[in-house]
């Protein structure tokens, strides 16, 4: 495989190993490019079907769904209907068997909303026949691992759009048996209506998760961004921070960002470049 790599690449790809070779504790920033890999659609991406009237950023706000909740919650049963079956790539397993061997100190950092660096992870775990730390089954709805720090929420959980308390009856049924009904659903504590536990334009991130990313952003040595542009801000600031911490910054992307800080880009996507680094690391 190496030796379908451009020579720039290949080049590259040493002065990373070599760089992480040298330090031990590392900060590991995910976005959408390496989900897309998995076939999940980005963001961005235009709307299909019945969502090709709509943009998304009109309909992931607190307010539309106050204008709309039924509106708001069919699009992202639909969204949830339309991930529901994606698995990990091969960068997502890289980086849970990286994670799993304790070479380094990794603090592994999502924009995704996704749980496919959960399932990497337990794919890992059950490759090496070692015990889990969950003990609800891959798949279930809660089964967020707590080494994953997601700063725009859990597509699979839900909480009251009123009190904030988290959505749990649905806590023990694996994603396969939803059947992804649009019917609204009130809160058993304050009867308001549950949401999707996304961070919606205009709210803000995860306190605990924000507080972990800045911290690993500001202690760690070396600094990788994956399949994300580093353009939206606060998660943006990550590498920025890091950068003024005196860490090194590493960019995985097939499309490279005009970012002056960055100090070794690999400009090709994750899941060709990351088996290939973690093979030289390990």
């Amino acid at each position: 495989m190496l030796a379908e790599t451009s020579a720039k690449l290949t080049d590259n790809l040493q002065q990373a190993t070599q760089i992480l070779a040298q330090s031990s504790q590392i900060c590991i920033l995910t976005g959408a490019g390496i989900s897309a890999e998995s076939g999940i659609p980005t963001f961005r991406d235009k709307q299909t079907g019945l969502w090709e009237q709509y943009r998304a950023e009109d309909l992931a706000s607190a307010e539309a769904f106050e204008r709309d909740p039924e509106l708001v919650w069919s699009w992202y049963q639909w969204r949830r209907q339309l991930v529901h079956d994606k698995a990990p790539n091969s960068a997502h397993l890289a980086l849970a068997r990286w994670q799993q061997a304790g070479s380094h100190k990794i603090t592994l950092v999502t924009q995704n909303v996704d749980d496919l660096h959960e399932q990497a992870k337990h794919h890992e775990r059950t490759s090496r026949h070692e015990p889990s730390n969950d003990s609800k089954p891959l798949g279930n709805l809660n089964n967020i691992d707590s080494t994953v720090h997601h700063l725009h929420g859990h597509l699979w959980r839900n909480r009251c759009s009123q009190c904030h308390k988290p959505y749990t009856e649905q806590s023990a049924q694996p994603k396969s048996d939803i059947d992804f009904d649009t019917k609204l659903i009130h809160c058993s504590e304050c009867d308001g209506l549950i949401r999707p536990d996304i961070v919606w334009f205009g709210e803000s991130l995860p306190v605990d998760s924000w507080q972990i990313a800045e911290q690993a952003a500001a202690n760690c040595e070396v600094f990788i961004s994956i399949g994300t542009s580093s353009l939206v801000y606060p998660a943006a600031g990550l590498a920025q921070l890091a950068k003024q911490n005196g860490a090194k910054i590493i960019e995985i992307n097939p499309n490279p960002t005009a970012n002056s800080f960055v100090d070794i880009t690999l400009a090709a996507k994750a899941g060709e470049v990351m088996p290939l680094l973690v093979d030289r690391i390990l």
